[in-house]
C-alpha cells in the first residue's frame, strides 16, 4: 500500500520533532511484537522519558538529514523501531535492555546515535549500564554532603576533647584546693 506524499511529509515532520527533543536514539528490530507489547514497551518508555516509534526507514533518513544528525546507514535496514531518549538516554537504555531480556527473538536493538557518534548494539548496551540521572545526582549529593558530615564530625571531636581537657583541669583544680 503506498503512501500518499501529504503522509509522507507528515512523518518526516513527526521524526523531526522527535529528534528535536532527543539527546540520542536506539535503533532496534522489532519483528513480530504484537500490539500489546508495543504498548507496554511505550508505557516503560513514557515512565523513563523516552518515546519509541516505528519508522520508514527512507523518511527517518530525511528527517535525520534536515536534522543535521548522523545517519546510520547500516543500521536503517528491515523493520525499525527507534527509541528517543528524550534527556536521560542511559535510563531509556536500561529500559530497552529489559525488553530485549524479556523478547529476545523478537525485540533486538541494532545499534544508536549519540552526540554526534554512531554506536553498534554492544556499545549501546555499554549506555545502558551508566548512571541514570537520578543515581547521578544522588552520587552528587553525597559528595557535596560528605565534607560537611566530615567537618562536622570533626569539629565535634574537637570540641568534646576541648571540654575533656577543661573537665580535667577542673578536677584537677578542684582536687588542688580539697587538698589545700
Amino acid at each position: 500500500m503506498a503512501i500518499t506524499r501529504e503522509r509522507k511529509e507528515e512523518l518526516v515532520s513527526v521524526y523531526s520533532e522527535l529528534l528535536r527533543k532527543t539527546d540520542g536514539f536506539i535503533i532496534a528490530e522489532y519483528k513480530g511484537m504484537t500490539v500489546t507489547q508495543v504498548g507496554n514497551l511505550r508505557k516503560k518508555l513514557s515512565e523513563v522519558g523516552g518515546t519509541f516509534s516505528i519508522t520508514k526507514n527512507t523518511l527517518f533518513k530525511i528527517a535525520l538529514q534536515e536534522n543535521g544528525w548522523v545517519i546510520p546507514e547500516d543500521l536503517l535496514f528491515g523493520p525499525n523501531g527507534v527509541v528517543f531518549g528524550n534527556g536521560n538516554l542511559p535510563a531509556v537504555a536500561k529500559a530497552v535492555q529489559g525488553v530485549t531480556k524479556e523478547l529476545p527473538e523478537i525485540f533486538k536493538v541494532k545499534g544508536g546515535v549519540l552526540a554526534g557518534s554512531v554506536f553498534n548494539a554492544k556499545e549501546i548496551e555499554a549506555v545502558a549500564n551508566l548512571p541514570t540521572m537520578d543515581e547521578i545526582r544522588a552520587q552528587l549529593a553525597g559528595i557535596i554532603v560528605a565534607p560537611a558530615s566530615q567537618l562536622a564530625g570533626l569539629l565535634e571531636s574537637a570540641t568534646s576533647q576541648v571540654v575533656n581537657v577543661l573537665q580535667a583541669y577542673v578536677d584537677k583544680d578542684g582536687a588542688s584546693s580539697e587538698a589545700a
